[in-house]
């Protein structure tokens, strides 16, 4: 068992899977020369060459277009986005191209492709920077939409990720990157679409992904300290969906809090709190309640950043509420 950070547990994956197939590669901006926009690809160039590790021009279509094409020819693409939020110029490819190849093909063509980069908001990097899009990716048919929230399980789902048949979409927020955890020696593999019950509760399930994992377990000391006790649920992968894992939870809490970085509307709690009531409806003693980001552009301020944002303060109040401890 050691200590390394995110950044590093995300390098660890790739490098093991290009020396274990050497169908995979690493396609993207700044990848190569300069290590990846926050250091991700450190060192891979010297170790793999650009024949395997690839700079591209600033042409998000282009070079996601580029790689669909190679993994339809056989290849196992890694396309790295400097941010989520320009991958909005490559949704034609994603969505059109790679979701939809192995349905329109009748099963002939698979698109092994993992797209990913830093998605959410970082630190004062203004509108067009900070936004969370899971919700408009797992919307789509054929996608598979994965958002670790530590360095364990960035390693081992990044692993499995590419080992998919399917494309994947993997999103890491940007703020987790120099976040420091064990991850266990040798090979680590954490299968897609199972959720991690990061903390034992009996009172209230809190369900967090991402970033807001980390929010949901400081919330969840606090809320100790209060007499509540809470259990906190981590997806891990948003699509598809562990809803076991988080029924049998709310079947044990009876209650259940949702939160999220992004937007309230349509968002990934929605779904959730959705799923949980249509579900395990007869297991709840009080309505699901939800704690989001602020349905507003993100503001460069960081004091208005703060305001847009969830906070740890924001869940335990909500947590409160709906445990009737206020």
């Amino acid at each position: 068992m050691g200590k390394i950070t995110y950044r590093e547990a995300l390098n660890q994956a790739m490098c093991e899977e290009m020396e274990r197939d050497e169908r995979v590669f690493l396609m993207g901006e700044e990848v190569a020369e300069y290590n990846g926009a926050y250091k991700v690809s450190q060192g891979m160039l010297e170790r793999f060459g650009s024949r395997r590790v690839i700079d591209t021009p600033i042409t998000e279509l282009g070079f996601t277009g580029l790689g669909v094409g190679a993994a339809m020819a056989g290849l196992r693409p890694v396309i790295e986005f400097m941010t989520w939020n320009f991958a909005i110029l490559a949704l034609d490819q994603i969505v059109n191209a790679a979701a939809k190849m192995r349905y329109m093909s009748a099963g002939q063509y698979s698109v092994p492709v993992v797209f990913r980069g830093a998605g959410g908001s970082a630190a004062r990097v203004g509108a067009q920077h900070s936004q969370s899009l899971e919700n408009w990716l797992a919307n789509v048919p054929g996608l598979k939409v994965v958002m670790p929230s530590n360095p364990a399980d960035a390693k081992g789902l990044l692993k499995s990720a590419i080992r998919d048949e399917d494309p994947v979409i993997f999103i890491e927020n940007e703020i987790n990157y120099g976040d420091v955890g064990v991850v266990p020696d040798g090979e680590v593999l954490i299968p897609l679409g199972k959720a991690a019950i990061k903390r034992q509760g009996s009172d209230i399930t809190i369900v967090a992904h991402s970033r807001m994992t980390g929010f949901a377990l400081q919330a969840a000391e606090e809320l100790a300290a209060l007499g509540i006790d809470a259990e906190v649920i981590d997806p891990r992968t948003i699509k598809p969906l562990d809803e076991a894992t988080i029924l049998t939870s709310v079947a044990k809490t009876n209650r259940a809090l949702v939160v999220e970085e992004g937007w309230r509307f349509a968002g990934i709690g929605a779904e959730i709190s959705a799923r949980i009531m249509e579900c395990g409806f007869d297991d709840l003693d009080a309505p699901v309640a939800r704690v989001t980001g602020k349905d507003v552009p993100m503001s460069y301020a960081a004091n208005l950043e703060a305001l847009t944002l969830p906070s740890v303060a924001d869940i335990v109040e909500a947590a409160r509420a709906v445990t009737n401890r206020t």
